[in-house]
């Protein structure tokens, strides 16, 4: 259920946030998929020596999905829409003339600069009047 809803004004002056926020969420998955890789190896060439590491590193995973959690939650908490991690595309809930949108940041955007309707998607962006 969202209960925020931001001008274009607002979710621009959160945006320095969220994209610090975003940074660490994708370096934390970067991380997590490394390590899902690197035990996929571990687990394929598995002996019983293997059998402790292979724990450890399921610890870690384990950690690590956690840490993601928390950082959706975050998100979560905010009213902010995460929609792809990598790259990032957020979307901040909106309304405009009376209709509910998504304010649209894509990364490598300055700015948010584009909306568009809770069932149009990313191809539906349209230029918002303020920007």
């Amino acid at each position: 259920m969202i209960t925020k809803r931001y001008t274009l004004a607002e979710a621009n002056a959160l945006l320095p946030e969220v994209k610090q926020n975003l940074e660490q969420l994708q370096e934390l998955s970067h991380k997590l998929e490394e390590q899902y890789i690197h035990y996929r190896k571990v687990k394929a060439g598995h002996t019983e020596l293997s059998g402790e590491l292979l724990f450890e590193m399921e610890g870690q995973m384990d950690f690590m999905q956690f840490e993601l959690q928390l950082y959706m939650q975050n998100f979560a908490r905010q009213g902010v829409l995460i929609k792809m991690i990598n790259p990032g595309l957020i979307d901040f809930p909106g309304v405009m003339d009376g209709e509910e949108i998504l304010l649209c940041w894509r990364e490598g955007e300055d700015r948010i600069t584009h909306y568009h309707g809770w069932h149009d998607g990313f191809a539906g962006r349209k230029l918002h009047p303020d920007a």
